[in-house]
């Protein structure tokens, strides 16, 4: 049985093993602490899956600019992370439609995604290029995909501008 709630204090240091040990490597772990010492940091949208009483996953969606005309704020997705031991049991799945839901019910507009397509094509994320968004940086056009909200207008379109927190990872 998983349960998804939102993170605690008492949680951080669990969520940045399951974060490094995800990953192979501290950088995400060190993205979740920036993000949560900035002003793009969103609690109610920093979840985590627990079994048993032990977390065992985390999700982080916080605020990113997208850049046109004008510059308006958009949800990333970064980073999702799932105990090593807990992998393949839908545990990613269950935090991804856990924390879609709650954006969705924020009023948040679109999320944006740097990861595996045949992920997260699943979830409704389709590559950016087809709604006019430019990632910041050189990567194959499927890799960096969007999810449109209810609340999703056509005037989102433009290039994504990750804030300080990204830099270096």
């Amino acid at each position: 049985m998983i349960n998804i709630r939102d993170e605690t204090l008492a949680d951080y240091t669990r969520i940045a093993e399951v974060n490094t040990l995800a990953f192979g490597q501290e950088n995400e772990a060190k993205l979740v602490e920036k993000i949560r010492r900035s002003d793009r940091y969103i609690s109610e949208l920093s979840l985590v899956a627990e079994v048993e009483n032990v977390v065992v996953g985390h999700i982080l969606f916080s605020y990113i600019d997208l850049v046109d005309d004008e510059t308006l704020q958009v949800l990333g997705l970064a980073p999702l992370a799932v105990h090593p031991q807990f992998q393949r049991q839908g545990i990613g799945s269950t935090l991804i439609k856990a924390g879609l839901e709650i954006a969705e019910a924020k009023g948040e507009t679109i999320v944006i995604v740097l990861g595996h397509p045949e992920f997260y094509t699943c979830f409704g994320f389709q590559s950016s290029v087809v709604y006019e968004i430019e990632s910041p940086f050189p990567v194959p056009e499927d890799v960096f995909m969007v999810k449109p909200l209810q609340s999703y207008h056509q005037k989102y379109k433009g290039k994504v501008i990750y804030p300080p927190a990204f830099h270096g990872v």
